[in-house]
């Protein structure tokens, strides 16, 4: 190779090594003062799966040691973001409406903002195969798990309810995270749960390899009312055939989900935040099938929760 072959190619090689260095390392100064917590949700959930191995992409694509950390759900990690005490934190769309409002479980407005819109979740109202509950209705009377305290779900389970005429008080709700609920159905100490998540749902998966499950119906009318009333961050949907053994495609209603931090949050921070998440997609998608519905188009719907100023310099600087 002539010698100016040779500088050619130590050019390339040094210009390999410098992007390379630059995509593992956090490219705002920021960072310093940054508390590098993901909130996550229920070890056996989408949300802690997602939020693990993405904490662990992020952690490489950008040099921080960013952990994730189990919770109770979306209130919750609102709340912990909104505190500082997590720098980003996964939430469901109707949940993060309310923190923004300062109404539902807030009390007053939360200075949180949107980093991408993710995926959607699906409302799944888990019984066993062989129970005597048909619908909503059969739950009165019932130990029905309506989600763990400050979780998104509770807020979803209580609405929905209300809309199919079954008021919350009327059954016996034991207030179960995800993973209690399963071991508690598996035990026999509970008719039912309510959940939102996305599909599958690995812990639900598991249950079904255990125990034969039927998720219940909600009608589009339930769906319509609860827009009405609350956020329209609601959409019919359907839980495919096939999914935990089922026979066949039950209704049920959708919500977007979240990735937020404050809006205190650094703008290069959120920046280099955004950029790994995208970097990241496809390593996430072989472990988290959610991951893969990731879309740069799509990312930037999170009305009524405002884009970061940092997520909108990252969206913004695509299209030139």
């Amino acid at each position: 190779m002539s010698g100016r072959g040779r500088r050619v190619v130590a050019g390339m090689l040094a210009l390999v090594a410098a992007v390379a260095l630059s995509a593992c390392s956090p490219r705002s100064e920021d960072w310093t003062q940054t508390v590098a917590v993901l909130a996550a949700g229920s070890p056996t959930g989408v949300y802690h799966d997602y939020g693990s191995h993405l904490a662990t992409e992020l952690s490489r694509e950008l040099d921080v040691d960013l952990t994730a950390e189990v919770t109770a759900g979306s209130v919750d990690n609102l709340l912990r973001v909104s505190a500082g005490e997590a720098l980003l934190g996964f939430a469901q769309g109707d949940a993060a409406a309310d923190a923004v409002a300062g109404t539902g479980a807030f009390a007053e407005p939360l200075d949180v903002q949107a980093v991408a819109r993710l995926y959607d979740e699906y409302l799944q109202i888990v019984v066993r195969d062989d129970s005597a509950v048909e619908d909503l209705a059969d739950l009165a009377g019932r130990t029905i798990s309506l989600g763990a305290e400050n979780s998104g779900v509770n807020v979803i389970a209580t609405r929905v309810l209300h809309a199919a005429g079954v008021a919350a008080e009327a059954v016996d709700d034991p207030q179960l995270d995800l993973g209690g609920s399963i071991a508690a159905m598996e035990r026999g100490e509970i008719d039912g749960f309510f959940w939102v998540g996305g599909l599958p749902t690995p812990g639900i998966a598991d249950l079904a390899e255990t125990i034969d499950v039927r998720l219940l119906p909600v009608e589009q009318d339930w769906v319509n009312a609860v827009n009405e009333r609350y956020s329209h961050a609601y959409r019919p949907a359907d839980v495919p055939a096939g999914t935990y053994g089922l026979d066949a495609s039950v209704t049920t209603l959708a919500v977007p989900n979240y990735l937020v931090t404050a809006g205190s949050t650094p703008p290069g921070v959120v920046h280099d935040l955004v950029a790994g998440l995208f970097a990241a997609r496809t390593s996430l998608a072989a472990d988290v099938p959610a991951a893969a519905l990731l879309d740069r188009r799509s990312a930037i719907f999170t009305g009524p929760v405002p884009l970061h100023p940092g997520a909108e310099q990252y969206y913004r600087d695509l299209r030139r």
